[in-house]
């Protein structure tokens, strides 16, 4: 069995795509699963996943099925929001950020009210239509009772503006909606007297706790915002969005950023590998098939898309797993320095020859802070 770490990036419906992917992974049954960390849409997959994992096993029943069966419903479920009446799919389009008409991004008045409206003002009564769901659907303490998987959602903490990581007895309800609050739209939800917005504010998905917290060093990514575009964006709505998606993966860069310089250390014997492992990543995106759905429809719960992201995400899963099962346990199959380092990497001088230390004792301290990337 090939043990693989999930992490699973926030991208509103498209984390519908994820949902294909995980359903693929889950029916192939040749790869076991000891950590998910997610944010936002992927806290939802993750909470899904291993709720459907925990009750099935409780039951006696197959863990996998269970997965699939939990994701299938969670999303069957946001389907069907998305053809009720018009008021529902109003409350729909806001469980993924989205804005009313009034309130879009080319509408310039609609952007000076939305300046001066808060949600305090706008949404007094804190409708969500995420926080029933989630109630209605999701066991957490069945997640918390059972020790197959490690879960990890990450929210962005208000006051500090660093990431919070939820896992164990911690991980409900609360803690997902957090994962999933964008703050123009919807009241900032208070854990244990603790205000927090969404996580990709922050870390989107959190990796470091996969790296501590679990013995398996394979992690694929699940990854929903793409790092590249072929053309600058010129309209509002084009602009905010490539704003969006560079505002959501800079946290993912820096950790990567990080896993390969402790994995250049570990290569060059600047560091031992008792107290460091190398971390073998790998990446499973949409690509050209993601690309034809705009970013604007990530507010969309219109069945058609979520089936058709769907499809797409198991289509990228058994793509992935034909092209790349062999490397799990033995090698990363993505280029870390090519597709996510750029020209701020820090550079230390390598040792000569293996165990011969040139980094001093300021090293590990520092190299612990940035580790800590996503634990907040």
């Amino acid at each position: 069995m090939r043990m693989l770490n999930l992490a699973l990036q926030g991208g509103g419906s498209h984390g519908a795509f994820t949902w294909g992917v995980l359903d693929a992974l889950l029916e192939d049954g040749r790869i076991g699963f000891e950590g998910l960390s997610g944010t936002s849409a992927g806290a939802v997959n993750a909470a899904a996943f291993a709720g459907g994992w925990a009750r099935a096993e409780a039951a006696g029943r197959d863990p996998r099925e269970g997965a699939r069966e939990k994701l299938a419903g969670i999303w069957y479920r946001i389907s069907a929001l998305g053809s009720l009446g018009a008021l529902q799919q109003q409350f729909t389009r806001m469980l993924w950020g989205g804005l009313p008409p009034e309130l879009s991004p080319g509408n310039f008045i609609g952007n000076a009210w939305r300046g001066l409206l808060s949600p305090y003002q706008s949404n007094p009564l804190d409708i969500n239509p995420l926080r029933t769901m989630l109630e209605e659907e999701i066991d957490f303490p069945a997640i918390a009772a059972q020790r197959a998987l490690k879960v990890f959602v990450s929210a962005t903490h208000v006051d500090t503006g660093k990431a919070v990581v939820f896992t164990g007895r911690q991980l409900d309800a609360r803690a997902v909606l957090a994962s999933a609050c964008l703050p123009m739209l919807f009241q900032a939800v208070e854990i244990d007297g603790q205000a927090y917005w969404d996580g990709g504010y922050s870390v989107n998905p959190a990796l470091s706790p996969l790296i501590k917290e679990c013995s398996a060093s394979d992690i694929a990514l699940v990854q929903i915002n793409p790092l590249s575009r072929e053309h600058t964006p010129r309209t509002s709505a084009e602009i905010l969005d490539r704003i969006n998606e560079l505002t959501f993966n800079a946290s993912l860069l820096t950790q990567m950023r990080a896993i390969d310089f402790v994995n250049r250390l570990l290569e060059e014997g600047a560091i031992s590998h008792s107290r460091c492992r190398s971390v073998r990543v790998h990446r499973i995106e949409g690509g050209p098939a993601l690309d034809r759905f705009p970013t604007s429809s990530r507010v969309s719960a219109d069945g058609v898309m979520i089936n058709k992201l769907f499809d797409a995400g198991r289509d990228a899963g058994k793509e992935w797993l034909a092209a790349h099962f062999e490397a799990i346990g033995h090698r990363s199959t993505i280029d870390i320095r090519h597709d996510y380092l750029d020209d701020t990497r820090m550079e230390l001088p390598l040792p000569a020859r293996p165990g011969m230390r040139s980094v001093g004792r300021g090293f590990r301290p520092w190299l612990a802070r940035l580790l800590r990337q996503g634990r907040g």
